[in-house]
């Protein structure tokens, strides 16, 4: 019986002790806004006008740069500069440029600016073919289930 008790005792021991422990762990760090390399570009340098105008990834130039969203974008011009400039929020990639897929399953991955779909508008990256198949094969419930995640990241950095 000394031998269950001290056994119960330690279990509860360790128990608090890995709760404690468990609770001095920060949160993890939000996602960034926007997917941007280690000079801070974002969508790897393309220019996100393009998508819509040329309908094609096309890569920008340090010539034609605006800053917005915590983030330097490139242009192949002036003229697509000053159009996202106007109105960045129709030209940018949903969730930042995250894969549309992966967001959709509730997880993080940068998105491949060459893996690309306009739907109603809106721009999608995903990371890979594969990924943008499957996102492809119920895509309705795949940007439901993006936007909501993607809200639910957005309000973790609000309330940090």
């Amino acid at each position: 019986m000394p031998r269950l008790l001290a056994c119960c005792i330690l279990a509860l021991l360790l128990t608090f002790s890995a709760q404690e422990a468990l609770a001095r762990i920060p949160p993890p760090a939000p996602a960034p806004q926007v997917v941007v390399d280690a000079q801070g570009v974002a969508i790897g340098g393309h220019d996100a006008v393009a998508y819509f105008t040329e309908e094609r990834a096309v890569l920008g130039s340090p010539d034609f740069e605006h800053r917005w969203n915590g983030a330097v974008w490139r242009f192949a011009s002036a003229a697509a500069r000053d159009r996202f400039a106007a109105d960045p929020e129709s030209y940018a990639p949903r969730y930042g440029g995250w894969c549309a897929w992966a967001m959709s399953e509730n997880r993080l991955s940068a998105g491949d600016p060459g893996v690309w779909r306009i739907v109603d508008g809106r721009l999608y990256f995903n990371c890979s073919p594969e990924a943008q198949r499957r996102w492809e094969a119920d895509r309705d419930a795949a940007i439901a289930r993006g936007d909501a995640y993607w809200a639910r990241l957005r309000a973790g950095d609000e309330a940090r």
